[in-house]
């Protein structure tokens, strides 16, 4: 056997090995909050009367365990709020007509899921129900799969145009506008996609479209500004944390309650999750409860700024 041989047998083996680990990381990120997730602690309102409520409340702590975490409000509307203003998965109001279970489809299926189980374990007691969606989705796509399916070109367009902008090696100041441009374009487009073509949503295209806008922002300018601190290592590193690490964690399809805790929470810190609640509650609660996300979405756009203007100083 040649000496070059020889030489090249321990590096094929490391790539081969490194390889292999990327692989397993790769599905333990993916699959880990997917296998995980579930109803636990989900956040519940109930209103009505303290005498009618009490007897619900420890009827559902009693039937589902460590499923809900219940606020009481001494009203029904007030807990019909809560859900509006996204304090809350769903509500159980009672009152003198019987227990109404207040739903909000937009913010996920699998909490309407729940639910409607629990008015059927009501209803099966004897108990008169009836159902109230505060936030529904549309009869074109009455899955919610439109906005689901987000997540992938929110994490490719935000790292692709960072990629080719880096590639381009034009002034930090061009590829900052260039990203922008991409970011305005591409949730204007995206969104129109959604309401016009797949019926995903029937109102707010403005505000939809902002929340797309500043999901991919983030990610563009967040990628492009490590790159433009650390070269392609941080093309790398920026490619992993949004693919490998926010997107499991962005609970697109159900919100951070349904994921494992604490994941859920800190996925709703990262662009990908941050941008989900942004255009759930733009696209059918009227941008309430946004207000954290676009805060969180703001910062790593300023952070993405900050690296690629410094870098560029310090380099220049």
């Amino acid at each position: 056997m040649s000496t070059s041989v020889q030489r090249r047998i321990p590096s094929l083996t490391a790539i081969v090995a490194a390889l292999t680990v990327m692989i397993a990381l790769m599905l333990l990120a993916l699959a880990t909050p997917a296998v995980h997730s579930g109803a636990k602690d989900l956040p519940l309102a109930i209103g009505g009367p303290a005498s009618a409520t009490a007897g619900v409340s420890a009827a559902f702590q009693a039937q589902a365990p460590g499923t809900f975490t219940i606020t009481r409000y001494s009203s029904a509307e007030q807990a019909v709020q809560a859900v509006r203003d996204r304090d809350a998965i769903g509500a159980i109001t009672v009152g003198s007509t019987g227990i109404s279970i207040v739903t909000a489809s937009g913010a996920g299926a699998p909490y309407v899921a729940v639910l409607k189980g629990i008015g059927a374990g009501l209803q099966a007691s004897g108990q008169t129900v009836t159902y109230q969606d505060v936030a529904p989705l549309t009869k074109d796509d009455p899955a919610g799969s439109g906005v689901t399916a987000l997540a992938l070109p929110l994490v490719f367009g935000g790292m692709a145009s960072a990629v080719l902008l880096s590639l381009s090696r034009r002034r930090p100041g061009r590829r900052i506008a260039a990203s922008l441009a991409f970011s305005v374009l591409a949730g204007l487009t995206a969104t129109a996609l959604l309401e016009f073509l797949f019926g995903s949503i029937a109102s707010n295209y403005w505000l939809t479209s902002v929340g797309v806008m500043l999901g991919i922002a983030a990610i563009s300018l967040t990628v492009l500004g490590l790159e433009s601190l650390l070269g392609y290592p941080g093309l790398a590193i920026g490619g992993v944390t949004m693919m490998f690490i926010a997107n499991p964690l962005a609970g697109m399809a159900t919100g951070p309650w349904w994921l494992p805790q604490p994941w859920g929470a800190l996925g709703q810190y990262l662009p990908v999750g941050a941008a989900g609640t942004v255009i759930r509650s733009m696209a059918f609660f009227d941008g309430r409860g946004a207000t954290h996300a676009i805060v969180v979405l703001a910062c790593w756009i300023v952070g993405g700024l900050v690296l690629t203007l410094a870098s560029s100083r310090r380099h220049g």
